[in-house]
């Protein structure tokens, strides 16, 4: 499990002071790209230098318990499932009293970065991914 803390903040929020829905996905994105640096497969990596690129083609979020700015938020990111060409990844929200908040759920694809084609997840990337999933 891979943990990023951070907090909510006004630009986060709707017109009542609630954390706005979709931001719960950018919040999540944060964590995400944190987690693939800390794999060793950090963005600019696999822009510039990689023949491939991570597609997500699946999102999905769940809201529990409202957050405000200003709260704490603990993002506990797992990978859920790891297959030839994609991987799944679960993200657990919690609060400043260690509730969870909400849960996001994406999906990624490799593909080649020339065809745009499904292709097999690169073995280092299957590697760190299975040393984070286990």
């Amino acid at each position: 499990m891979f943990t990023y803390e951070t907090s909510v903040k006004l630009h986060d929020t709707d017109a009542a002071g609630l954390l706005f829905f979709a931001h719960q996905f950018t919040l999540a994105h944060d964590a995400y790209e944190l987690f693939m640096e800390s794999i060793g497969e950090s963005f600019d990596k696999i822009i510039n230098r990689s023949d491939y690129l991570l597609a997500i083609v699946h999102a999905e979020a769940d809201f529990k318990k409202p957050l405000f700015s200003g709260d704490h938020l603990t993002i506990n990111l797992t990978p859920q499932h790891l297959g030839n060409t994609s991987f799944t990844l679960i993200y657990d929200l919690r609060n400043t009293d260690g509730v969870s908040v909400g849960t996001v759920r994406t999906v990624h694809v490799c593909i080649d970065k020339q065809t745009r084609k499904k292709k097999p997840l690169p073995e280092e990337l299957r590697k760190a991914l299975l040393g984070r999933h286990q």
